[in-house]
């Protein structure tokens, strides 16, 4: 399962039609993996591995350090290599901090994951498809997409809660619900901004799942 998640980032994380929805199931595979992991110690950082492999990726092939021009190209949109040193690098990042040190057992993880894999995937795929109408404050953004950010990353939260729920990691109650909608709303609102463009909404998503979740919950 660590291979699959380390190869289906490589893969997909270019293809415009595919990067989002592969993106999510190669995301949510590795949040699956936590739960087969023991409580101990180390079990976290175990975890973290493949997401933790694809910083180093991104790092070298973003600095030029190592030489694969299909993988950059499959992983870019621009065929940049340095683009691999923001969004891509982010995500890893993102994916790795939440499995090493939020873990399986915070709602905070489950909040900063959905938005970022399901949220903002469907965003993506939503909005080129159906995006004719555009944000007033943005029109790089339509209400297609950040509708589909919101629901999307409120359900999965909400699937996720369930989830962890039945193998007894955190509790199941409405105030946390409410929460994750609240979350989902706030980095909805971050990622319509012109903000998210300049920076990288695989930046500002996970920072404000993070940093609004830690007041929530």
């Amino acid at each position: 399962m660590l291979d699959w998640c380390s190869c289906s980032f490589g893969l997909f994380s270019g293809n415009n039609i595919l990067r989002c929805p592969s993106r999510c199931i190669s995301s949510f595979s590795c949040s699956d993996t936590n739960i087969s992991y023991s409580s101990g110690t180390y079990a976290p950082f175990l975890a973290a591995l493949a997401p933790g492999v694809n910083i180093i990726r991104m790092l070298l092939l973003g600095l030029g350090l190592v030489k694969n021009e299909a993988m950059v190209k499959s992983m870019s949109r621009s065929g940049d290599r340095r683009e691999l040193l923001k969004g891509p690098l982010y995500y890893a990042t993102t994916i790795t901090f939440a499995t090493s040190v939020l873990w399986r057992s915070s709602p905070i993880a489950i909040a900063v994951i959905c938005n970022l894999c399901a949220g903002d995937g469907i965003a993506d795929v939503l909005g080129r498809r159906l995006g004719k109408e555009k944000l007033p404050y943005n029109p790089n953004k339509s209400y297609a997409g950040s509708i589909a950010m919101a629901v999307g990353g409120f359900l999965a939260s909400l699937g996720y809660m369930h989830y962890f729920h039945t193998f007894g990691f955190i509790e199941e109650t409405w105030n946390m619900a409410l929460g994750f909608l609240v979350v989902s709303i706030a980095a909805t609102l971050v990622e319509s901004h012109p903000i998210s463009t300049e920076l990288d909404d695989n930046l500002t998503i996970p920072l404000t799942s993070f940093l609004v979740g830690s007041l929530i919950f």
